[in-house]
């Protein structure tokens, strides 16, 4: 966090003062909602806003957002943002409750909103539709279920389908293998994997039927191996084929070059929220970092910063799912899954590809 310098008391007002103390303790005193400007970067922000604090010789403060306006200025990322409204929580709890999936009408005559734009906020405060909310809910309850109820019919029902024949119609997408060879471990499933190296160390890539499941960082590849398998001790693990070989060898040019990018199918099924946060991840360039709150920020919760670091932490994909672009708030690296060093190296990769870009 930058150092605040204090401008002597003779050299601005005493209402300044008081409000730059408000700044400082990013709480507005009662009575006064002013907003202040950064001459540096052009915005405006509340105090109360979670940026990283200006010097106090590039500030200037407005009675009003208008003021700021008018004299040049734009709102700031976390003020021109929507508040979270209530009925965003309400939605969403009433969603995760229903056995079956409220109407768009229903949903939509809970907020006072037409569907249209009950549709439109829902999504725009969540990052997902309310039908895809739910079956994101679904597909959780169900693998809970399935760990859990006897019968993978009780399961289905417990899960909220109304019947077998829906569920069995959605299953590979929501599990990307029958129900039975999840229960059992992901037995019948057939994964396919490699193990190889590159500059950052060992590096695992597994594929299903689906897409890419597993891709991971390490120094010991044979405990990459065991981790993959922990997750399915019943698949049925084969090596790749020249095929495979040539998509491995995609992954690690990657890692070499984050900056690239790649456009392949990816078999990722988490929670509700993880695959918001990991939508978000996907969503922040090659050369550029988010921090945790902004990431909260951008899927509608902003209080779940924590949430969201356990979501990174949680990242299957790396490098893919790009979770090594998402530092503190101060800028530092914090943890990551495969090594903070890792995650140095490569942030320093994209840098210099994007810095090589602008020349």
């Amino acid at each position: 966090m930058d150092t605040a310098v204090l401008i002597p008391a003779d050299s601005c007002s005493q209402r300044d003062q008081a409000r730059w103390q408000a700044v400082l303790a990013r709480h507005a005193p009662p009575g006064d909602p002013f907003v202040y400007a950064v001459r540096t970067t052009g915005v405006y922000c509340r105090p109360g806003a979670g940026a990283r604090l200006p010097r106090r010789e590039n500030v200037v403060f407005f009675d009003t957002p208008g003021a700021a306006e008018a004299a040049g200025y734009r709102p700031s990322r976390r003020l021109a943002a929507p508040p979270r409204a209530p009925w965003v929580e309400a939605a969403c709890r009433r969603i995760e409750a229903a056995e079956t999936l409220p109407s768009l009408a229903e949903l939509a005559a809970d907020s006072g909103l037409s569907p249209y734009h009950f549709h439109r906020l829902f999504k725009a405060q969540t990052g997902l539709t309310p039908r895809a909310y739910a079956q994101a809910q679904r597909a959780r309850r169900l693998r809970e279920r399935l760990g859990q109820a006897p019968r993978v019919t009780d399961a289905v029902y417990e899960a909220g389908f109304g019947a077998p024949s829906r569920f069995y119609e959605q299953a590979a997408g929501m599990l990307g293998m029958p129900a039975r060879d999840w229960r059992a471990g992901g037995r019948n499933a057939r994964i396919r994997f490699a193990v190889a190296q590159c500059s950052l160390g060992a590096l695992l890539v597994a594929q299903s039927q689906q897409g890419l499941c597993a891709v991971s960082l390490g120094e010991d590849p044979e405990a990459l191996v065991r981790d993959l398998q922990d997750r399915f001790p019943l698949a049925e693990f084969t090596g790749g084929d020249a095929q495979f070989e040539q998509l491995v060898a995609q992954v690690v040019g990657l890692v070499e070059a984050p900056g690239l990018g790649l456009d392949l199918p990816l078999d990722v099924r988490g929670t509700a929220f993880q695959e918001r946060v990991w939508r978000a991840l996907r969503d922040i360039a090659p050369g550029s970092t988010a921090s945790y709150a902004e990431i909260a920020e951008r899927i509608g919760a902003p209080r779940a910063v924590r949430a969201v670091a356990q979501a990174c932490a949680a990242n299957p994909l790396a490098v893919l799912i790009p979770c090594h672009r998402v530092v503190r708030r101060d800028g530092d690296l914090s943890g990551y899954r495969w090594g903070v060093a890792r995650k140095r190296e490569l942030l320093a990769r994209e840098a210099g590809s994007a810095a090589a870009k602008q020349k």
